[in-house]
């Protein structure tokens, strides 16, 4: 509190200290042209531009810097998600669409062609939106699973530190939701011949953070088509749900 006291006394004392100077310059300029008429117009006209000087450097200068420095931060956190999906998300897509009874409706919608538009992309995001997968638990390995997501369970950890999440709510609720799943995986001793109502529980979970990979790949995807076309052609050829997809260029 003693601190703040000082900050704000700094302050008043310096504010006290530029007026009493603006004082001296404006009784100085009396003194020496004897015009007190002329000092008032440009003090007016002074105060009159500093509302316009608030407009241009808070409104207008002060939102396009923000909308760079934004812009610019989105792009680093699009490489960070392309990490996570080189490093995880790939292969629980993989998981996901096996447990999924209605995958294959999906799955022909999101074979990605390299010339793709932009209104492409945006009709098949609004499709995923409403997309009602059928994932049944009980028709996977969850043991895989359970050690797939543990194994990567360090890497999810030091994403859920970066600061820069804080700007992506979609992928930290991504994040969130894999890491729940994890957690609920590695609590169980055994991962056949469950209850059915933990069947369905975990149905439920795996549900959740599916149904945030999809709509986070295809942004990603989407955004690699705009700034990384040589990027985009190689995630194309690496398309997890295109049976025929290969990496090699035919």
């Amino acid at each position: 509190m003693s601190l703040l006291k000082r900050l704000l006394n700094w302050q008043v004392l310096l504010g006290a200290g530029l007026l009493s100077l603006s004082a001296l310059g404006y009784f100085l300029h009396y003194l020496i042209f004897h015009d007190a008429r002329h000092i008032f117009i440009y003090l007016l006209g002074d105060i009159s531009f500093v509302f316009i000087e608030v407009l241009l450097v808070t409104l207008i200068i002060h939102q396009l810097l923000s909308y760079r420095e934004r812009k610019t931060m989105l792009r680093k956190l699009n490489m960070v998600i392309g990490v996570f999906y080189s490093e995880a998300g790939i292969a629980l897509l993989r998981f996901f669409a096996a447990a999924d009874a209605r995958s294959g409706e999906i799955s022909r919608r999101l074979i990605l062609k390299p010339d793709w538009s932009r209104a492409q992309f945006e009709a098949l995001s609004r499709d995923l939106k409403t997309y009602d997968s059928r994932i049944d638990s009980s028709s996977v390995d969850l043991t895989e699973l359970r050690q797939l997501l543990v194994s990567r369970r360090a890497f999810l950890l030091g994403l859920l530190g970066n600061p820069n999440l804080l700007e992506h709510d979609s992928f930290s609720n991504l994040l969130w939701a894999v890491f729940h799943l994890t957690e609920e995986l590695s609590a169980r001793e055994k991962h056949s011949g469950l209850p059915d109502k933990d069947y369905e529980h975990l149905s439920g979970d795996m549900k959740r953070a599916y149904s945030r990979l999809l709509s986070e790949w295809l942004d990603y995807m989407r955004h690699l088509k705009a700034d990384y076309p040589y990027l985009f052609s190689l995630a194309v050829r690496m398309n997890p749900f295109d049976p025929s997809a290969s990496v090699l260029i035919k």
